[in-house]
């Protein structure tokens, strides 16, 4: 059986001791620093660092403030709520309806890098995500359409779909995502290249997981 549900990702922005109160609404959230430090759950997350929780916490910033970007997963009938902040500012970058299959899944944030003029040969995942550029730039080209992206640009891809793509040629890029797969992906790449001969080619990108744990929807 499958359902319909809401992938989103907001930008939350908190000035030092600026605090984020996330509701107890059960859903599946990935907090992500971008830079500064905040504290979850008497833990402490600075740049480049990310959480995963179900429900209610609270974010705080650090003396030296912060910028998060946060993911959740919801039901496909809720409203997109941006919470009000009264030491910070908070949007939404991008909302996405996905498909997926009710019970177990994997919920993965990683981030893949690339060097100047690297490029990931045509390729699919085995489900869908919301990417967010934090370095460099990037043309994502699918299927009839094509489309380029600077320093906090955020895009998705449904994951079936056949994607090539082309890093800036002057500068390192790298992008941060979050994408919802398989459990039975637990540790392992969702990656797959469309044409045989991409496949054993060298890879000019990286990977760096931060967030590999299993949901229930």
């Amino acid at each position: 059986m499958t359902g319909q549900f809401e992938l989103q990702q907001f930008e939350d922005v908190l000035a030092a001791g600026g605090e984020l109160a996330l509701p107890d609404d059960g859903i599946n959230r990935i907090v992500y620093v971008v830079h500064g430090a905040v504290e979850i759950a008497d833990q402490t997350f600075s740049d480049d660092e990310s959480w995963h929780g179900r429900g209610a916490a609270t974010v705080t910033a650090t003396s030296v403030g912060a910028t998060v970007w946060r993911w959740e997963l919801t039901a496909s009938k809720t409203q997109v709520v941006v919470l009000e902040l009264p030491n910070g500012t908070s949007s939404v970058k991008l909302c996405s309806s996905v498909l997926l299959p009710v019970g177990d899944l994997l919920m993965r944030n990683d981030s893949v890098s690339f060097p100047p003029g690297g490029c990931a040969f045509k390729h699919t995942h085995q489900g869908p995500g919301i990417r967010c550029l934090i370095d460099g730039g990037i043309r994502i080209d699918a299927e009839g359409h094509s489309a380029s992206y600077g320093p906090g640009g955020a895009w998705f891809e449904e994951g079936p779909e056949p994607v090539f793509a082309q890093a800036a040629a002057d500068r390192p890029s790298r992008f941060i995502r979050v994408m919802i797969l398989p459990a039975s992906l637990l540790g392992t790449s969702s990656i797959h290249y469309v044409n045989p001969e991409d496949r054993e080619k060298p890879k000019s990108q990286t990977y760096k997981g931060y967030i590999d744990t299993l949901i229930s929807v």
